[in-house]
């Protein structure tokens, strides 16, 4: 914690409250966070008590050293509780979750959440899982049910969750062969989605382009090996 503190940086906290972060941080840039974390690589309790801080850069730092294959479902969903804004809910989380055998049951429990973080860490713990799981292992069924979800209900669901499901759509349509092209389809039907996304630059990807975009001029982009970044 003293040497997360020492790299941090009140530009840094200013930029990271523009974008909804809580008090509790130092302020520490991500490519500051990463070499810190190949010091710490391997040490699942001490992820564990980073994230337990309720520290922003800890709990950051926690999800690109912790092995969510390792975690008891119980700390999973003590994680997504605990998320205090959506670049623990929306990263950090869903890097983790979907590294658990458990990852889409916990994602479907969170989505229904009327908590907006954990919603947020439900949606995009789903897209994690479509970007790195193989196809075979992926329940397509439930996955173009959710589909067909968000284009009924994405305009009128929680702010952050709107912008948690879109990129839902994008994943299917990037990395899952037999989704491709319905997530195309339902990117056109819910037409353009809408997030305040407070006093910074950030925009929402159409979901349509970012996908034929994404693949490259391939029918489907190759999986990714990890969500962590």
């Amino acid at each position: 914690m003293k040497l997360l503190e020492s790299k941090g940086s009140e530009q840094t906290r200013k930029t990271f409250r523009r974008h909804g972060a809580p008090e509790s941080m130092f302020g520490v840039k991500v490519g500051d966070l990463k070499p810190i974390a190949k010091l710490i690589k391997g040490d699942q309790g001490l992820a564990m008590e980073l994230y337990a801080t309720g520290n922003s850069d800890a709990m950051y730092l926690a999800g690109l050293v912790a092995d969510g294959a390792k975690m008891k479902r119980a700390d999973l969903d003590r994680w997504a509780k605990q998320a205090t804004w959506q670049m623990i809910s929306g990263s950090t989380v869903p890097w983790v979750a979907s590294e658990h055998p458990e990852a889409v049951g916990m994602a479907l429990k969170w989505i229904d959440s009327l908590k907006e973080e954990i919603a947020v860490a439900g949606w995009a713990t789903l897209s994690s899982v479509v970007s790195v799981w193989p196809d075979e292992k992926l329940p397509l069924k439930q996955l173009n049910a959710l589909l067909k979800q968000v284009v009924k209900s994405i305009h009128a669901a929680p702010n952050r969750v709107r912008y948690a499901m879109n990129n839902f759509i994008i994943c299917c349509g990037t990395y899952v062969a037999p989704l491709a092209d319905k997530a195309v389809t339902a990117a056109r039907k819910m037409g353009r989605v809408e997030v305040d996304m407070g006093n910074t630059d950030c925009q929402v990807p159409d979901a349509e382009s970012y996908i034929i975009k994404s693949r490259r001029g391939l029918p489907v982009a190759p999986k990714r090996k990890t969500t962590r970044c």
